[in-house]
C-alpha cells in the first residue's frame, strides 16, 4: 500500500514559482547582505542543479557551503514538494526549488553570468536511439548554460549510460565558449572526493560504467578534486 503524499510544508516553503522569478529575478528569494540604504553588496555564490531528484546532492552542497545560494530545477511536482520538505525540515535558507523544465528555465531565467555552477547528475538517459532527441544536453541547452556561467564557472554532468555519454562528448565539446577541464581525457570514470548520489551508488552497486564532465568558461584550470 502506498503512502499518501504530504503537502504541508514543516518550514518555511523554500518553492518559487517561475512567474515570480521572471518578474524579479533570483534576488529577492535569497538574504543578501545590504547597505544602510538598503542596496544589495556584492553577490553570492549560486549555484544550480538540475533534476535533483531525491536531493541528497543538493542539500549536501548547501549545508556545506551555507554562505552560498543553490537553486533545484525538477519537472517532477512531487520530488519537487518531497524535497521542499527535506530543505524546510533542515532549516536551509540558501536553497531555492522550482518545478519547471530546465531547458526552458536556463534560457529564460538566469541573467548571463549568474551562476558559478551547473550540476546535471544522471538524468533520464532516454536510452533508445529513437527518444535520444529527449535527452536534457542538447546544443541549445549547453548554450544557454555557457551563457549563464560567469567567468571561471562550471558545468558538471555525469552519465551512467555509454550513448548518452558519447552524446554529451559531443555537444558539449562542440560549444566553443566552454573548455574541457579534464582534457585530454574526454571525461573521467572517476572523481576522487565527489560526493556520490542515491542513483550514483545503485549504479556503482550495479558495477555500471560511469562518465563524469566538467567544462568551464575558462581553459586552462581543473576542478577541486580531480586529481588524476
Amino acid at each position: 500500500m502506498s503512502r499518501s503524499l504530504k503537502y504541508e510544508i514543516p518550514g518555511e516553503d523554500p518553492r518559487v514559482s517561475a512567474i515570480e522569478v521572471a518578474e524579479t529575478g533570483w534576488d529577492p528569494f535569497f538574504a543578501l547582505p545590504v547597505r544602510s540604504d538598503g542596496c544589495p553588496v556584492g553577490r553570492r555564490r549560486r549555484v544550480l542543479e538540475i533534476g535533483f531528484g531525491r536531493g541528497e546532492y543538493l542539500l549536501a552542497m548547501a549545508e556545506r557551503a551555507p554562505e552560498s545560494d543553490f537553486i533545484g530545477i525538477e519537472v517532477s511536482f512531487k520530488r519537487t514538494l518531497k524535497m521542499a520538505r527535506k530543505v524546510a525540515r533542515a532549516g536551509l535558507a540558501n536553497v531555492k526549488l522550482l518545478e519547471a523544465r530546465a531547458e526552458v528555465a536556463i534560457a529564460e531565467l538566469f541573467r548571463p553570468g549568474e551562476l558559478s555552477e551547473v550540476w546535471v547528475n544522471f538524468t533520464d538517459p532516454w536510452p533508445k536511439a529513437r527518444h535520444a532527441h529527449r535527452r536534457l544536453i542538447q546544443p541549445a541547452f549547453v548554450a544557454a548554460v555557457a551563457r549563464a556561467l560567469c567567468e571561471d564557472g562550471v558545468l558538471y554532468v555525469a552519465t551512467d549510460d555509454v550513448r548518452y555519454a558519447h552524446q554529451i562528448d559531443v555537444v558539449l565539446g562542440a560549444e566553443e565558449t566552454l573548455f574541457n577541464r579534464y582534457a585530454p581525457w574526454p571525461y573521467l570514470a572517476d572523481v576522487p572526493g565527489r560526493m556520490q548520489t542515491g542513483y550514483e551508488q545503485q549504479w556503482r552497486a550495479a558495477d555500471r560504467p560511469l562518465h563524469f564532465f566538467a567544462y568551464g568558461t575558462t581553459p586552462g584550470t581543473t576542478p577541486e578534486g580531480s586529481d588524476r
